[in-house]
């Protein structure tokens, strides 16, 4: 089997996203402090939320899960979707035997976990994987429990595990499950039993090519390089991720040389002048997350159609063009965007069958009345203090206000808002993600199982919607990609009519980097959402 791949025609096209390069002068990287080989990585959060990866769910906590751990298939590194193996020795197969689907999966010899605070290194093994599908698998221990619904895992020898499905899946769903992503990500045994989940969640212990060295809270995390990792001892030292939310304080950090990357900004001033500054370097990539605007259909009184339409009628997708530069961002109408991945629908396709919620004050005016509500009603939002949350919320509190409909916005750190939003706390939910298929994107936000607190599987259900159970559960069943992809559009025709969701854009990443700092790879789309250092990240001469 090839050992890269594009999942059952995951066209690359769709993500040759590219890489925009600004030396504009000569290249001064003595201008940067010595750093003694450390990398030094700014990003756009106030702190971690957590380290054990099937909880973390900010892209900060995303980014070091990353470099900790791995999973049994990987994201080529900067150019997702294509994969190939990472912990397993080549891509499973599967055979049918009394209606299960059974997928055999080798491991590599010689993989290690890091040391962790007290020990040395030990072996990766059948037990590891097993458990980590388990806990991945287990709504007590993962927030992604609900993909791994009706899946079982057994070892069948030190090196060799069987993963059992009840519902046989193609590849194009099977194979994000056990990658590094979410819940695929593989922990140590060892580690999460002796000393326990909580701890585990502060001090990770994983077999990626950097190890956990500290934790500082509300500063910093600092990773040093795995000298055991099995495709090699990394080029850098270390990496030393510091949280700082500010844009202004990263960007001071890093034109006095105390950062060797950063996250950007999509303000479309800074982005025209950091692509335009001499000595630096500006990359923009992909993978796009979708934001949307998630209704919360259980409360009152989003529980009634007319109020939800009224409210996504007020509001004009156009405006939300200038949260950030159009160098990152892309006009999205559908739950699942079709430039992505299979299965998205076009603002086209969306816009003739009459379900594009155009801007039209007059008619959302005319169904508030009709629901009772003449006098306009009052809703709450929880956002993130991360820029992009925090103007698109303004943009939605100024266009409900037209229609007399008053939204209290409370700005939180990105962590909190995480917690938060899951608890119910409030009317709207506004929220960034990109998820690696069509059937991820609508289980985890659409599926009844996903619904946030009363969910079987608890996960981003926010708009507690629970209609397109059977669509999505005949989409897994089908072995027809054309007709798979028919279901999930299905799904997402029924989501808009229903106006449990309003999608807003698509925004790519971005960051600056100092001229001499080689990712190792090319740099086109990211799983992680950040440019991923790995072994073969280094400092050119």
């Amino acid at each position: 089997m090839q050992k890269t791949i594009v999942i059952l025609g995951m066209v690359c096209a769709l993500f040759c996203l590219s890489s925009l390069q600004a030396h504009g002068g000569a290249v001064d990287a003595k201008s940067f402090r010595n750093s003694g080989g450390w990398l030094r990585f700014g990003v756009h959060a106030a702190d971690a939320g957590t380290f054990d990866p099937h909880l973390a769910q900010g892209s900060q906590d995303r980014a070091v899960a990353d470099m900790l751990f791995n999973g049994l298939l990987r994201y080529v590194p900067g150019q997702a979707p294509r994969m190939e193996p990472d912990l397993a020795a080549d891509f499973p197969d599967f055979y049918i035997q009394d209606k299960k689907q059974i997928w055999t999966v080798e491991l590599k010899q010689d993989v290690y976990f890091h040391a962790g605070e007290d020990g040395d290194p030990v072996p990766l093994t059948a037990d590891d994987v097993v458990f980590s599908l388990r806990k991945a698998a287990d709504p007590e221990r993962s927030h992604y429990a609900g993909e791994y619904a009706g899946m079982r895992f057994e070892k069948l020898d030190a090196a060799t595990i069987q993963i059992i499905l009840d519902e046989p899946l193609s590849p194009i769903l099977f194979f994000p499950k056990i990658s590094n992503y979410s819940g695929g990500f593989i922990v140590s045994k060892q580690a999460v039993q002796e000393r326990g989940k909580a701890h585990f969640g502060q001090h990770p212990v994983g077999s990626g090519p950097f190890c956990f060295e500290r934790y500082v809270p509300g500063e910093k995390v600092v990773l040093a390089a795995n000298e055991h990792y099995f495709r090699g001892s990394p080029e850098v030292r270390g990496v030393i991720v510091r949280y700082m939310p500010r844009l202004a304080d990263r960007e001071a950090a890093f034109q006095q040389g105390d950062l060797d990357v950063f996250v950007g900004s999509g303000d479309p001033e800074w982005v025209e002048q950091a692509g335009r500054a001499p000595g630096q370097v500006f990359d923009v990539y992909g993978v796009g997350e979708v934001m949307a605007l998630h209704l919360n259909t259980r409360q009152k009184p989003l529980d009634d159609l007319l109020v939800r339409r009224a409210l996504l009628l007020a509001l004009d997708r156009k405006s939300f063009s200038s949260v950030t530069s159009r160098i990152l961002v892309e006009p999205v109408y559908a739950p699942v965007p079709e430039k992505s991945v299979p299965g998205g629908l076009s603002g086209e396709k969306v816009c003739a069958l009459g379900l594009g919620y155009q801007y039209n004050l007059r008619l959302a005016r005319q169904f508030l009345a009709e629901a009772g509500f003449a006098q306009g009603l009052s809703l709450s939002m929880i956002v993130s203090e991360k820029r992009i949350y925090r103007v698109c919320a303004q943009i939605i509190k100024e266009q409900l206000q037209e229609i007399n409909v008053q939204c209290t916005v409370e700005i939180v750190p990105h962590q909190v808002m995480h917690a938060r939003i899951r608890n119910d706390e409030a009317d709207l939910i506004l929220y960034g993600a990109w998820r690696p298929t069509a059937d991820a994107f609508l289980s985890q936000f659409f599926h009844s199982d996903a619904s946030a607190l009363s969910g079987v599987a608890s996960n981003t259900n926010f708009s507690h919607y629970r209609n397109i159970d059977g669509l999505l559960e005949a989409a897994r069943q089908e072995i027809s990609p054309l007709k798979q992809t028919q279901l999930w559009a299905h799904a997402q025709i029924r989501i808009l009519g229903e106006a449990a969701a309003y999608p807003l854009f698509a925004v790519k990443q971005n960051c600056l980097r100092r001229p001499d700092l080689d990712y190792g790879h090319p740099l086109t789309a990211s799983i992680a959402l950040y440019p991923q250092f790995t072994e073969n990240t280094r400092f050119t001469p």
